[in-house]
């Protein structure tokens, strides 16, 4: 990011290629809806442009660039009747979704949905980020603009709750 903000092109290619899918993976999540969550993406990427001289140099980009997501996903879920929670879109994530799929790998990332929406949206959310995003709880709080023990009490409880539906579900 720091070569893009000073003007390298390539850079924004760069970090355009390993970043988009991830982003369009987490609205996906929280949109359910492949269209929205690809407008939401491209609107990321203009808006990290417009934003480039900002970035903290001494910061990450990962968690510059979910906050800049996470920040559309909210403004878009205030101004739109569809409910703004994370999650509760078309079956499998979008990394499952791409394995090709047997009978039982199906079945089990269909219940371990079914289970993650069953999660309040608070929960599902940090799960999803730092599960499926791989994302610390560090990051995760400056994304949701929350603190570290708040973000580490919600993963603590949505984990719990996880493992409880799953193993009612016979999955563990």
């Amino acid at each position: 990011m720091r070569r893009y903000v000073n003007g390298d092109e390539q850079a924004f290619m760069t970090l355009f290629g390993r970043y988009t899918g991830r982003i369009y993976g987490y609205l996906l999540h929280c949109t359910g809806d492949r269209v929205q969550a690809e407008d939401l993406a491209q609107q990321t990427w203009l808006r990290l442009h417009h934003a480039r001289s900002r970035f903290d140099a001494q910061g990450r980009f990962a968690p510059w660039i979910y906050t800049i997501a996470a920040n559309l996903r909210r403004d878009h879920a205030r101004g739109s009747s569809r409910a703004s929670e994370c999650l509760t879109g078309d079956g499998l994530t979008p990394e499952l979704a791409a394995e090709p799929p047997s009978e039982l790998v199906t079945e089990r990332a269909e219940a371990v949905q079914r289970a993650l929406y069953s999660l309040p949206a608070g929960f599902r959310e940090v799960i999803v980020l730092h599960r499926w995003h791989e994302l610390g709880f560090a990051e995760i709080a400056q994304i949701l603009g929350t603190t570290e023990g708040a973000v580490k009490v919600r993963a603590h409880r949505g984990y719990l709750k996880l493992r409880e539906l799953l193993q009612r579900a016979g999955l563990t």
